[in-house]
């Protein structure tokens, strides 16, 4: 099985990249355990450009930013594509073509493979260029964390924590690469 970890977001915009920079996290601090071809690939805003690589995957988990009216910053939620709760919008202001437009036109030309979505509701998107995430969204990301690691879990990755490198770190060394982390 091949399976997806994709990070989506602006990661010029504060918490608007936090889907990317979890994924980075995730790739830096994490050695996975697994039979299955397990990749963790920042998306970035590419959306509609991601089509060809979402289609290769059997299974594809998805971090992003999402928009719920009443919702406090760093709230998750989690849910198949398939069921995408009517509170949920997502967030991506910057992005190039919207991930659940992007997945909708997957699905309609009938090569969309499961789909889960981690969303966290973020406090900064899209007006000023800043690295910096905020208080609520670390914490979130936490929680988005172990979403992860259980979402992985049950497909039969086992997951061993290496390093302790912060989020915020993480996101700072992002438009770098972080390969030297």
């Amino acid at each position: 099985m091949r399976i997806l970890v994709l990070g989506v977001g602006n990661i010029l915009f504060g918490d608007e990249g936090i889907g990317v920079h979890l994924c980075n996290y995730l790739k830096v601090n994490y050695a996975f355990d697994t039979t299955h071809e397990l990749d963790f690939i920042d998306g970035g805003t590419l959306a509609q450009s991601l089509i060809p690589l979402i289609t290769s995957y059997d299974d594809v988990l998805i971090l992003d930013c999402v928009s719920v009216d009443g919702a406090k910053v760093g709230e998750v939620y989690r849910f198949p594509f398939s069921k995408v709760p009517n509170i949920i919008t997502w967030a991506g202001s910057a992005h190039e073509v919207e991930m659940l437009q992007t997945l909708r036109m997957i699905e309609v030309m009938g090569d969309l493979p499961p789909v889960e979505i981690i969303g966290i509701v973020p406090y900064v998107i899209g007006e000023d260029t800043s690295f910096e995430l905020s208080s609520g969204v670390i914490d979130g990301a936490k929680i988005m964390e172990d979403q992860v690691l259980s979402y992985l879990e049950l497909r039969g990755v086992k997951a061993q924590k290496i390093k302790d490198i912060s989020l915020q770190i993480v996101a700072d060394h992002s438009f770098r690469g972080i390969d030297d982390l």
